[in-house]
């Protein structure tokens, strides 16, 4: 589990560099400051969780189902959190109404918080 999850924390790192960076420059041309804050809080909380996983994959303080139900919660909360926030900040380059899909945003939110809550509760529940 810990190859996997720092594998995908790396690839989550590198594409939320990649997204930034393209938003940062390319997109600047073409979206409003608005638009370019949203897609901005996308690629932070891409990149945070990156992070998340990379620590967790490189821990050994958590049994590997815990590790495996953390990594699910973690990747769909990402996809669809902060995709949802890149489809939605840059429907006016695409000309496609992303507005119905707009309610994925906050599951994803919550998966990324349930994630964060259940490291909390399975450090609550170990003992000492």
């Amino acid at each position: 589990m810990e190859r996997k999850m720092t594998s995908v924390a790396a690839l989550m790192g590198m594409t939320a560099i990649i997204l930034g960076a393209f938003g940062a420059h390319a997109l600047k041309k073409y979206l409003t400051i608005e638009q370019l804050g949203t897609f901005e809080t996308g690629v932070k909380y891409q990149l945070y969780h990156a992070l998340f996983l990379l620590f967790l994959g490189g821990n050994s303080f958590l049994a590997d189902k815990a590790k495996k139900t953390l990594f699910q919660l973690v990747v769909f909360g990402v996809f669809f959190f902060s995709g949802s926030i890149y489809l939605l900040a840059t429907q006016s380059l695409t000309h496609v109404n992303f507005k119905p899909i707009g309610i994925i945003t906050p599951i994803g939110g919550a998966l990324l918080i349930g994630a964060w809550a259940f490291l909390f509760w399975s450090f609550a529940k170990k003992k000492q």
